[in-house]
């Protein structure tokens, strides 16, 4: 028995979140963006955030021993991030650094609109392969690492530190999962070539899970530029089609990946899977080959009753915890993307996700109650061209 269940590693930050009041004359973020107009908001609430806190918070409320590996400023904001993590008794593998100041974002998501975020990287840039704690690393089953567009270390170099970091964990014996951030186009980390990282980076990457935006820019930069200046305001991932998906399924995994779970919003979540017996085979896993391998499912979104939704902040970050948990437990390909698409629904209902968010058999129970519905969508691996 391993000590941990998982490592995760990467990008730390707290989120400031505006308060917006609900209203029905926010139709997309241009009608509450829009200069020299005036916006009452209830308050500012603010949440740790980035990768590590929201899918580490998540896993363990999902029954799973982690290990949270991240860096903060020894500043207020950095005391802020401390504090919240050791009320969950996680905040052990956090380190700070007078280097820099905690990373943080202002989170702009008005109810029932996808949220925009204005991201101070902080430390973040200073966050390198010295900093992860391969320790911890021998003594879990699964590292999950994220997001390299907001780490500088890890994509300068045609993400050189982050392929080193991948392969020595594959050699400990661990499966390494790895998370993504949008990049900013008009940062550094928008003008690398990302198509090269990930052919370097792939290849050592077990678990792979972007968002459907994410795949497509850091995959496809032309066509994704081509499709922004098709939606203009509109939503993107209503102007992608599936024949477009499964080919930037395809061409992930033909580089090595062997889970692939890409996130839609709205749309719901893609499966594409290869050969998953180097999964399998690892100590403390229990996958069927049979059931996981080669496999295409989309699953449908769960209904959101619009009412409720409070905001997406981590929606993407607590599918992941959900789909991981349950590849940790051993669950089918089916059940594992029941369980990302529906603790990424729950996640909309929640302001503090660490408190509010559904546990695990609330989640099994759900889905057991809905299992008549029609949400899962079988494709033959073949027809992909």
């Amino acid at each position: 028995m391993k000590k941990y269940d998982a490592v995760i590693a990467g990008y730390t930050c707290v989120d400031l979140i505006p308060d917006f009041k609900r209203s029905e004359s926010y139709a997309n973020i241009a009608d509450v963006l829009k200069p020299g107009k005036l916006i009452e908001i209830n308050g500012l609430n603010y949440l740790i955030g980035g990768v590590v806190a929201n899918t580490g918070l998540a896993m363990k409320k999902f029954g799973k021993k982690v290990f949270l590996n991240g860096l903060v400023g020894d500043d207020f904001i950095g005391k802020v991030a401390i504090d919240w993590l050791t009320m969950y008794n996680l905040s052990e593998g956090i380190m700070t650094t007078s280097k820099g100041g905690t990373a943080f974002s202002i989170v702009l998501a008005p109810p029932g609109i996808d949220r925009i975020f204005l991201e101070s990287p902080g430390c973040s840039q200073i966050f390198d392969a010295s900093f992860i704690n391969f320790d911890a690393i021998s003594q879990c089953r699964l590292f999950h690492f994220g997001y390299p567009p907001l780490l500088k270390q890890f994509y300068a170099d045609n993400g050189n530190q982050l392929v080193d970091v991948f392969s020595k964990v594959q050699r400990i014996g661990v499966i390494t999962s790895l998370d993504f951030s949008l990049p900013d186009i008009e940062s550094k980390s928008g003008k690398v070539n990302w198509p090269e990282i990930m052919k370097n980076v792939l290849p050592v990457t077990d678990i792979f899970v972007p968002s459907l935006e994410e795949a497509l820019q850091i995959m496809f930069p032309s066509k994704y530029a081509e499709l922004l200046l098709l939606c203009e305001n509109g939503e993107i991932l209503d102007h992608i089609s599936i024949d477009l998906i499964r080919i930037l399924g395809k061409n992930i995994i033909d580089l090595g990946v062997k889970i692939l779970l890409i996130k839609a919003g709205h749309l719901g979540a893609y499966l594409l899977t290869g050969d998953v017996s180097s999964i399998s085979e690892k100590n403390g896993f229990n996958l069927s080959e049979k059931n996981w391998s080669f496999r295409e499912l989309w699953c449908k979104a769960y209904p959101a009753d619009e009412s409720k939704i409070i905001n997406s902040i981590g929606a993407g970050d607590n599918a992941v915890a959900a789909f991981l948990s349950a590849i940790l437990d051993g669950q089918s390909a089916e059940s594992s993307l029941k369980f990302a698409a529906i603790a990424g629904r729950n996640n909309l209902y929640c302001q503090n996700s660490c408190e509010e968010l559904p546990g695990w058999q609330e989640m099994a129970n759900e889905i057991e109650s809905n299992d008549k519905m029609d949400v899962l969508l079988d494709y033959q691996l073949h027809e992909i061209k």
